[in-house]
This record gives structure tokens, sequence and C-alpha cells, in this order.
């Protein structure tokens, strides 16, 4: 009788990266991005005309939401450089918003100033308390995240900064995901053997970490204050789930 063959081990994780967007937090509802952005104005949408135009600015291209359908040729360029230079993520985003006819004057800036606050995005369910443990076992967390603004005053606000041990932001690194520069670099920042080390991610740039050596976990995003799946973090970084 044979024997079935050993299952493949597992490598011991001693360190996360963590993908910011889709994979700790989610950014707000499309409708309330649009009506708050638009009361930052001075005016107030119903929410009739509040979705229609949600509908239309995502489309057009909304940072944290899906690609634009088409970006017009004089944004190509700050469009290709947006995750590296703030000033090309603001003109990127805030000239794509601006394609749409909103009626609304500044608009295109106040959607693009919910973005900078921790009010225009929501941590998923089980993003604190996946951290907490991770922190409570003593294992390094670093955030790896192509962006174009500074995320640590939203972890400031939620309350989670101290349980982040490192930041490697695209825009600060002047490398992008799937870029393996940028994940070894947070492993550097860490001290982490990219062998030991789980990046933990929604998209195939995440999954990029592979080419830097190190294991990949990649969950779908969830959608905005929802729990994502992270306790499979807690399964292979600490043995097993909080308690």
């Amino acid at each position: 009788m044979h024997e079935p063959p050993d299952r493949p081990r597992l490598r011991p994780v001693e360190a996360v990266l963590f993908d910011f967007h889709g994979t700790l937090a989610q950014v707000e509802d499309s409708v309330r991005w649009v009506t708050r952005s638009a009361e930052a104005c001075g005016v107030t949408l119903d929410r009739g005309r509040a979705t229609v135009l949600a509908d239309r600015l995502l489309t057009a291209g909304r940072a944290g939401g899906p690609p634009p359908h088409r970006v017009p040729p004089p944004l190509a360029e700050v469009w290709a450089d947006r995750d590296l230079y703030p000033e090309a993520h603001r003109a990127a985003y805030t000239g794509l918003a601006a394609t749409v006819d909103s009626g609304v004057t500044g608009l295109a800036d106040a959607l693009y100033e919910r973005l900078l606050v921790p009010d225009g995005w929501l941590p998923y369910a089980d993003t604190a308390a996946t951290l907490r443990t991770l922190h409570t076992a003593g294992v390094p967390v670093a955030v790896v995240s192509n962006v174009g603004f500074d995320i640590r005053p939203h972890f400031a606000a939620w309350g989670l900064a101290d349980l982040v041990d490192a930041w490697a932001l695209s825009f600060e690194v002047g490398r992008c995901k799937p870029d393996p520069a940028i994940f070894l670099r947070a492993c550097g920042m860490l001290r982490a053997d990219p062998e030991r080390t789980l990046m933990v991610g929604d998209t195939p740039a995440d999954a990029g970490a592979v080419r830097a050596g190190c294991a990949t976990l990649v969950l779908p995003a969830a959608d905005a204050g929802r729990a994502n799946g992270l306790a499979a973090v807690l399964d292979l970084a600490t043995g097993g789930p909080e308690t």
C-alpha cells in the first residue's frame, strides 16, 4: 500500500506586509463621497442626483475605485506618475473628476480632499483585531501601498498607528508594486528575511511580492466596513486566530 505523499511545508512567517486599500481599509460609499464633497462646496444634493453623479464619477475614475475606462490624453503623464508624486496624484484624479459636468463649483477638488481625511475611508471590521493580535505576538508589520499621499494620519485617527512598524509608500520609496524593490524595502525596514515574510493584498500587483521572495496571500476586497477574511493571516503568522 502506497503512503500518501508528504504535504509541502509552509514556510514560517516572521513578518507581515499589508496592502492598504482593499486589504485593510476601503473608501467610503460613492454616494456618501459625492454628497459630503458637495456639502463642502455649499451644495446639498438629493440622493437621486448624488447617485447619478457618483456613477458618472466612478466611470471617469475614482481614487480607490475601479480604474477609469479611459484616461484623456492631457492626463496621461500625471496618470502614469500618480503613485510616485503627490502633485501628480492630485492632478490625475481631480482632472478625471473635472471631465464630469457636475454643476457644483469646486467639486473635483472637494472629492479629492475626501481621500486625505480618515472620514473618507473605513477600516475593515477585522483590521484592528488582526493588527493587534500580530503586535501582541511580536510579529512586525509594514504597510506597502501604491499611493500618492500620506496614510499615516488615517491610521492614527483609527487608533492603529502603533500597530504598524514600518511604511513603504510608493511616493516615498519611488517604486510601485509589483516592482520587487518596494517589497524588499519594506522587509529591510522590518529587518525581516523576505523568505519568512508574508505579503497580504487584494490584487495581482500585491502578488508581485513573490518576485522578492515573499509568500503571498491575496484576499478579495470586501465592501467598506465589513470583515475581509484577515483571520487567515493569523493562522499563517501566529498559528491560529485571535481568541
